[in-house]
């Protein structure tokens, strides 16, 4: 009766803003991490894991732009794969770690993964997704200058680096990432939303400049595995309407159709929860029974219960349903 669950972390969830970023620090974060991930093991769900990559990838482009005149910069899907492997390997490492010291078997696995995109996206025309660490204005104008980076000014917390958000297609390497779970192995895959790719008419693959959305490779890696529940993780305990005002409420379980009219009335901003919103939809929409959406403290109890974080269905009596499962399993 247990879950099969992708569960997508943010980058900042493992480099918060405002931090040095030392590679101690991110560890000591994935640490904690990891030993939630082993709970929900323990607790005999089976697991992929996906998280961002924005501040990470945002530091080794900045690292191969200052030493361009030592070595040859890298391209950014290149520096996407580097931060998948980075973080994948830290993940996984400490995941095992976690299981080892419960005395838990089992096995863990990062996959570098290809995510093929539309190269007529019109999101190449419009660079939209921000990477990397905030930095003053003076620095962001010398930036632009000198490194032709697009730099925007991102909620009042400092300039960043945007490129372009590619909508994804599919996923090169989802048939792997199922045959590992049915195997029983705890995949951590799509990393940073992928490594952002095209088809060529030939059939070959080319990497391009991007980043994809995390929050919405993750439905899409979801729904080709055909998980049953994908939860997104975020700095916040759950989603809210009418946010910053006197009438703001949050949405605790709440059907398909109510969250869907909450997006066409504009509530979830596209720098905020919209991207979250639209993947919880698309997941939906695609067969997955239920997406949590709520913070990194809260997973185990989100997952194990509906009561938790915001939890999205396609209708009440599919939460029935569900629940009588959730119950079942706790019991």
């Amino acid at each position: 009766m247990a879950d099969f669950l992708v569960v997508a972390f943010g980058g900042n969830a493992i480099l918060p803003s405002g931090r040095r970023g030392t590679l101690e620090e991110q560890r000591n974060n994935i640490r904690h991490m990891s030993a939630e991930l082993g709970r929900l093991l323990a607790d005999g769900h089976r697991v992929v894991v996906t998280h961002g990559n924005g501040p990470q990838v945002g530091e080794i482009m900045l690292k191969s732009e200052l030493a361009r005149e030592v070595v040859p910069p890298l391209t950014l899907d290149v520096g996407g794969a580097m931060s998948q492997g980075q973080i994948g390997y830290m993940l996984q490492q400490e995941i095992g770690n976690y299981l080892t010291q419960s005395q838990i078997e089992h096995s863990v696995c990062s996959i570098v993964t290809q995510v093929i995109v539309d190269p007529n996206d019109p999101a190449f025309e419009t660079p939209t997704k921000p990477i990397g660490r905030f930095y003053g204005r003076t620095e962001a104008e010398r930036l632009r200058r000198e490194q032709g980076w697009d730099m925007v000014e991102d909620a009042g917390r400092g300039y960043r680096r945007v490129v372009p958000s590619p909508q994804p297609v599919t996923i090169q390497e989802w048939p792997a990432v199922r045959s590992l779970v049915a195997a029983g192995v705890l995949v951590i895959a799509a990393g940073g939303g992928g490594i952002p790719v095209v088809r060529e008419r030939d059939g070959s693959l080319r990497g391009v400049e991007a980043v994809i959305d995390k929050d919405l490779a993750a439905q899409k890696l979801a729904s080709l595995v055909q998980a049953r529940t994908l939860v997104l993780l975020t700095e916040v305990d759950a989603v809210a309407v009418n946010f910053g005002t006197p009438q703001q409420r949050s949405l605790q379980l709440v059907e398909l159709l109510e969250l869907k009219g909450h997006q066409q009335n504009g509530q979830f901003p596209a720098g905020s929860m919209g991207p979250k919103v639209k993947a919880a939809i698309d997941f939906l929409e695609s067969g997955g029974d239920r997406v949590v959406i709520t913070s990194a403290a809260n997973l185990i109890a989100a997952v194990n219960g509906l009561s938790t974080g915001t939890q999205v269905v396609r209708s009440r009596e599919s939460a029935v349903s569900l629940q009588r499962t959730l119950t079942g399993h706790a019991t």
